[in-house]
């Protein structure tokens, strides 16, 4: 990035880690061949099949990319609250002629993650990021000896604070705007319900407390607001949901259709699906199972990880998790390649008309 001291890519443009499949090695291929900086989502997937991913990207780029990964979870699960969940999901159970018993949600809460981070530093990638959490100090130092660029996901000037005494390189500052997960370090019950910071007063707050480079994230849609986020102090910008509609992502052919459905006009943070704070399109299964889900993640997540897919299957957004952040009305299926393009040119704009109000507030004040 032009504006970032890495100097990763030309534009200073970020696309999102999305884990489940939409970030693909194809789109990041694409994103970082544009000028911008494109991620892998390690999330939610094996350490070889990360692995697997890496080595398809650097075969079809060999411009710089990132690799998210999930921080373990270690807070206390009320396994009740979990037994109470599946007994309310038994219905959807029911209609797919699927199973909910035990097996189902057998699934690991460190996501694999001591095995990914073991392949990033015996072979290493340009920028490694991290969500739900904040690695230990000597995690941060190997990754910047091995010459990677470590990012940590903050949703709070703490977290951002955290970040930089352990030694991160910079912070993605994630609004309350977000599609998917809220990156929080820790996942508090008792905030649910309560409003979020939004991103503009996020970095704003963030860029006065810490000096590390903001990645500022949330509802980005437009180069305009890219332009606005650098003028507060961000080093560059970014964009998931604005690539979820690419050819080359991996997102489900209804959840691309569904981003600019009028039968989905607003979204909400949920815990219906995962179990964990996620900011998604409002469908039936978010209505129905929302105020039941309680806080266990990634407990939840396997647990409807069956129903999601049935959803799928049968063709039924309404029970699918259609991710999104509030921008989504605003997304254009442009080849990825093509929206980085559009996206640059509209911050060349903004930034243009933005030099004649800077000069003539020079003058008023000289």
């Amino acid at each position: 990035m032009s504006s970032a001291p890495y100097g990763l890519s030309p534009h200073p443009i970020v696309q999102a880690p999305m884990a489940g499949g939409a970030s693909c090695p194809p789109l990041a291929a694409a994103v970082c061949e544009a000028g911008a900086l494109g991620f892998l989502a390690g999330g939610y997937k094996t350490a070889d099949g990360m692995y697997q991913e890496i080595k398809q990207l650097r075969a079809l780029t060999r411009r710089p990319f990132g690799v998210n990964l999930f921080m373990p979870q270690t807070g206390y699960v009320d396994q009740a609250a979990v037994e109470a969940y599946r007994g309310q999901l038994a219905g959807e159970a029911s209609w797919y002629e699927l199973s909910l018993a035990d097996e189902d949600i057998i699934g690991t809460s460190d996501d694999g993650y001591d095995a990914k981070l073991a392949i990033l530093l015996e072979d290493p990638v340009p920028v490694v990021s991290f969500t739900f959490g904040c690695p230990a100090p000597s995690v941060l130092a190997a990754l910047r000896k091995a010459g990677t660029y470590s990012v940590v996901t903050v949703t709070s000037v703490d977290e951002a604070r955290a970040a930089q005494a352990a030694g991160a390189d910079a912070v993605c500052v994630q609004g309350v705007e977000a599609g998917g997960h809220q990156g929080t370090h820790r996942d508090d019950p008792q905030a649910d319900g309560t409003a979020g910071v939004g991103l503009l007063a996020l970095v704003a707050q963030v860029r006065e407390a810490v000096a590390l480079p903001i990645i500022a994230a949330g509802g980005l849609m437009r180069g305009s607001q890219i332009a606005a986020l650098l003028a507060a102090g961000a080093e560059a910008a970014q964009l998931g949901t604005a690539f979820l509609t690419c050819p080359e992502s991996g997102a489900h052919p209804l959840h691309k259709q569904a981003l600019t459905d009028p039968l989905f006009p607003h979204t909400e943070l949920t815990r219906a699906f995962s179990g964990r704070p996620a900011r998604g399109l409002v469908n039936r299964f978010m209505r129905e199972h929302g105020p039941y889900a309680p806080a266990a993640y990634p407990q939840i997540h396997h647990m409807t990880a069956g129903l999601r897919k049935a959803a799928a299957a049968a063709g039924d957004p309404q029970g699918m998790a259609l991710w999104a952040g509030q921008g989504h009305r605003l997304a254009r299926a442009l080849p990825a390649g093509e929206l980085v393009e559009v996206l640059a040119a509209e911050l060349a704009e903004a930034r243009s008309a933005l030099k004649p109000m800077n000069k003539m507030n020079h003058r008023s004040t000289s």
